[in-house]
């Protein structure tokens, strides 16, 4: 187990699911025909631990029009994390500073074996994507060089050539920036993205990075056994990723 960081510069850990819209609308969209009911059937389940439920305006309009998108939030209590969410063909569990691995992987077993001992049709149940998925963050004053900031602190080397730059009135550094970058994984299948990018948190300037493990289609894992075992292998990776991206003078300050 390593250290909780008693700074840590968590902003979101999202655990998602998505599934296929097995049916049919009659205007042709797909839908999911069971998601009315899954969502009250997943809030009996759940209520006495998420008991303040949020319907949020995507449940006013027609699933034909909303696949994948949130429809209803189950809370502890008014404004307060973990918090449970699910639309039609997705079902997530969100945590941000008081995520502690421990207790969001026991909640993600729980929340896969209400969502598998409930979902109406199991046999026709088809798993597309699975995502573990953190959002991190630290201030950072943009007039500084924000690439010699990500090589010396988080060893991502960023050359941009400065023939570029010559004779042209454009300067370094950057003021703003997106990156994303993509790999494969074989063990589990799946993906690892990387993303950088300039953001803001609490009106502070900061320097947001997401890491996201990813698997899908033929890669997605299928059953309640499978995800939960994806879960743990993914979160290992996840981890092993983050606690590198920080080694040094970044660890020293979260902990």
């Amino acid at each position: 187990m390593r250290k909780i960081l008693k700074n840590k510069p968590l902003i979101e850990a999202i655990f998602e699911l998505r599934w296929d819209l097995s049916g049919k609308a009659a205007s042709g969209e797909r839908v999911d025909p069971h998601s009315k009911i899954l969502v009250g059937a997943v809030y009996d389940k759940i209520k006495s631990e998420y008991p303040f439920h949020e319907q949020l305006p995507a449940s006013e309009v027609p699933d034909r029009f909303t696949p994948y998108i949130i429809q209803h939030r189950f809370r502890k209590s008014e404004a307060q994390w973990p918090l449970v969410q699910i639309g039609p063909g997705i079902l997530t569990l969100n945590d941000t500073v008081g995520y502690v691995w421990e207790d969001f992987s026991q909640r993600i077993s729980k929340l896969l074996h209400v969502f598998f001992d409930t979902y109406p049709d199991l046999e026709n149940l088809k798993p597309l994507i699975v995502i573990l998925h953190y959002i991190d963050s630290i201030e950072f004053d943009y007039e500084n060089d924000i690439l010699k900031f990500l090589q010396d602190k988080m060893r991502i080397a960023v050359n941009i050539n400065e023939d570029l730059f010559a004779g042209t009135g454009i300067t370094l550094p950057p003021f703003d920036m997106d990156m994303k970058f993509s790999f494969f994984s074989t063990t589990p299948k799946g993906a690892m993205d990387i993303r950088i990018r300039r953001g803001k948190r609490l009106e502070s300037d900061v320097l947001i990075w997401e890491t996201i493990f990813k698997s899908k289609g033929e890669d997605a894992p299928k059953s309640e056994e499978e995800i939960n075992v994806w879960v743990n292998d993914s979160h290992r990776l996840t981890d092993d990723w983050f606690f590198k991206l920080i080694q040094g003078d970044l660890l020293k300050e979260f902990e």
